[in-house]
């Protein structure tokens, strides 16, 4: 069986490669998705196809609503989506991501550290699986894989 998956969230660790080679490793045919995960690319995406703006406001604004055509355009398109919750920042597009992919109907696993399961716990509740690795994410597509 073949599954288009959306990885989203955190984008300072290897998560997302740790993912595919399981993938890779396990011999299953998925197709990956995730946003744009260079910051400077992200974030300057707006002004580059929009122009210049003096306010950041409005540099954010463009931004944001181009990098969400993107994600949603892509989480549409995959049949369950992966959110990464990391610890050191502050993952407002995670969460959005995750509601999104509830308000689409989409199935979600949450990855995350122990520590952050009590500020989670709405967005938990709403995923199917809860993980803490990425060779879990792995496992559970491993064994949904299975005919």
């Amino acid at each position: 069986m073949t599954y288009s998956i959306y990885l989203s969230g955190e984008i300072h660790s290897n998560w997302r490669e740790q993912i595919q080679m399981g993938l890779d490793g396990h011999h299953l045919d998925t197709t990956i998705y995730s946003p744009v995960t260079d910051h400077e690319d992200s974030d300057s995406v707006g002004v580059d196809i929009l122009g210049a703006e003096e306010n950041p406001f409005w540099k954010d604004h463009k931004a944001a609503k181009i990098n969400a055509l993107r994600t949603t355009t892509l989480i549409k398109r995959a049949d369950f989506i992966v959110v990464r919750f990391g610890d050191k920042y502050r993952q407002w597009n995670a969460a959005f991501d995750a509601g999104l992919a509830i308000g689409l109907g989409k199935p979600l696993i949450t990855l995350h550290a122990p520590e952050l399961t009590h500020a989670l716990k709405e967005i938990d509740g709403a995923a199917l699986a809860v993980t803490e690795t990425p060779a879990q994410v792995v496992e559970i597509i491993q064994y949904i894989s299975q005919v």
